[in-house]
């Protein structure tokens, strides 16, 4: 009887905290609480680290999403619905008019719902190099961020599973390099390989093993042609804010939610002498929807910035931390000038490349296809668009003169591929998306006003240095001596799109890569960069991820990368937070 009313005892102690352990609508609905951590931005590296830091009930939580909540959203479930994603889960950013693009101007999609990005993204997974890692430990003067450091963070994220239907995936993938306890679901497609993807796999056979097949692009050394994982499985996109925000998460006792609502700045709680470090836990909130409410929250232990490479830099410049002079042209009083804020943004570039065939379009998807995934989560539905299909890795060739005519190899290493070459199959054409990964051009995120509503001046300096310009030329050479080979010639009739072998430089270089190229994948970093310890002017945080100069104040997100990953940002973003996780947890094991 003492046992049991003791128990109750600790029942009704726990009932108020359990009252707040919910996701609250508005900023208005969002009690007054104290909390260890404050995390700003709900996307791919908040809900991890939000997720992590309540998993033992020793630290409360405070997440905020300046979009809404990701239940319930048909089109976020669907992985085939990922093109047709309604704008109120976008921020709908424009960037500036971009000179490397004839001043063009692009869409630039950013998540705006729990799960950022992930919540919106094309889902495929791919980790980069282990070079790309290794070279960031270099930079930092931290070993941890050796690929073979973070290979156990890497395999704590995912939670590798079999495609609906049981399909055999043997020779497709290595499992020895994959992670199966983890939260985030990595698959293949349900369906079986198909007669394009056979004559991808042909094609490595010939021109002298130029493009030879690899078991698995996630193994480190992406280099070859690869069948392409995601995250999903089961049917359904895996966001962060399903594998890391479930349900269960939810429920939690030391994790609030709050959605709709804006971090404005983020303000010092106090200062150590007059001319000590800033002790940044304090955090100004407001109503996504504008106005003039505001509420301050101070976090006990720390505020986490995870706003992502656009929105991390804007809060920062906000909040008066960044270059003095452009600060105080705005009007906005410096509180820590850090000169790198916003700067060093990195962003892969892009063109397309189109074939026609012998073939016929391919009928859409019905609305029995919906009726099919709804009943058991198969179909095409289950499948992104152009997922299953064989990606192709591969380097600027070593006889090139691009190294001599304009400079370093900007790669990471042997490891890295330069290219990465997604086709899709219409019927009636060849599609391929030509990505050159390790760019040397860099852009910049800066404020438009002192205004926090206002959406930041994104400059993503595509093209801005010649080396990126002739290194596309390559990569679409690439692409054309691909689908040159015996294996396409029945199916293949012409290239559409400029082939640079036989187009006017001028004409190709200017009308073809700056007329109609850019980037169309939202992958930018590095506006927060990390750097080593004994360099406090350059980059942004140290390699915990701390803010240089001030106190309290860590950035969890992928504007850390201090040099841009050889893949898709989503996977090394994970990687990023699960790290910070370790990190944040051993500051605090002691304490």
């Amino acid at each position: 009887m003492k046992h049991l009313h003791g128990s109750f005892s600790l029942l009704l102690a726990a009932i108020p905290f359990l009252v707040h352990a919910r996701v609250y609508e508005s900023l208005e609905r969002l009690p007054n609480r104290d909390y260890d951590f404050i995390i700003i931005g709900g996307g791919t590296a908040g809900s991890v680290v939000a997720s992590r830091l309540t998993e033992s009930h020793q630290f409360s939580v405070l997440l905020v999403e300046a979009g809404p909540n990701n239940e319930g959203v048909l089109d976020i479930q669907v992985p085939a619905f990922w093109t047709q994603i309604n704008s109120t889960y976008n921020w709908n950013y424009v960037t500036e008019p971009l000179s490397g693009l004839n001043n063009r101007t692009l869409e630039y999609a950013r998540g705006h719902v729990l799960g950022g990005s992930s919540s919106i993204n094309a889902m495929a997974y791919t980790r980069g190099a282990r070079d790309d890692y290794d070279a960031w430990a270099r930079i930092t003067g931290d070993s941890g961020w050796t690929w073979k450091s973070l290979f156990p963070f890497i395999k704590r994220n995912e939670k590798w599973v079999s495609p609906l239907g049981g399909r055999n995936i043997t020779g497709q993938y290595d499992p020895r390099v994959h992670g199966y306890n983890g939260n985030t679901l990595v698959s293949l497609v349900q369906s079986e390989p198909t007669e394009f993807d056979q004559l991808f796999l042909q094609t490595t056979q010939q021109l002298d093993g130029e493009f030879p097949f690899n078991l698995d692009p996630n193994s480190g050394t992406p280099i070859g042609v690869t069948w392409n994982q995601n995250t999903f499985g089961n049917g359904e996109r895996s966001s962060a804010a399903t594998a890391y925000l479930n349900s269960e998460v939810r429920r939690r006792a030391t994790l609030d939610i709050v959605v709709n609502t804006l971090a404005t700045k983020v303000l010092p709680a106090s200062q150590e002498g007059s001319v000590g470090q800033l002790d940044m836990r304090k955090v100004e909130l407001a109503p996504r929807s504008g106005g003039h409410t505001r509420k301050v929250f101070t976090a006990k232990k720390e505020v986490v910035l995870s706003g992502g490479t656009i929105n991390t830099p804007h809060i920062l410049l906000n909040s008066g931390i960044g270059n003095r002079t452009e600060l105080s042209a705005l009007g906005i009083t410096t509180i820590h000038d850090l000169p790198d804020v916003g700067k060093g943004l990195s962003e892969h570039h892009a063109v397309i490349n189109v074939w026609n065939t012998t073939g016929t379009p391919y009928p859409q998807p019905g609305p029995e296809a919906l009726e099919q995934w709804r009943a058991n989560r198969t179909g095409p539905l289950s499948d992104t668009t152009f997922s299953g299909r064989p990606i192709i890795w591969t380097r600027i060739p070593s006889n090139e003169s691009i190294f001599e005519d304009y400079g370093a190899d900007p790669s990471s290493g042997e490891t890295a591929p330069h290219f990465e070459i997604i086709a899709q199959d219409d019927g009636n054409q060849v599609t391929a998306l030509i990505l050159f990964l390790t760019p040397k051009s860099r852009g910049s995120v800066t404020l438009r006003s002192s205004n926090p509503f206002d959406s930041p001046v994104i400059d993503l300096g595509l093209f801005t240095h010649p080396f990126d310009v002739e290194a596309l030329r390559i990569g679409v050479s690439r692409a054309i001596r691909f689908f040159n080979a015996p294996a396409w010639s029945e199916y293949i009739t012409a290239l559409f799109t400029p082939d640079p072998d036989t187009t006017p430089r001028e004409t190709f270089d200017e009308g073809f890569i700056r007329g109609t190229g850019g980037s169309s994948v939202s992958h930018s970093t590095g506006t927060a960069a990390m750097s080593a310890r004994d360099k406090p002017r350059e980059g942004v945080v140290d390699p915990d991820l701390k803010v240089k100069g001030v106190k309290g104040l860590r950035i969890v997100d992928a504007s850390v990368i201090p040099l841009p990953p050889t893949a898709h940002t989503q996977a090394p973003v994970y990687i990023v937070a699960e790290r910070a996780v370790e990190l944040i947890r051993e500051a605090y094991r002691s304490r």
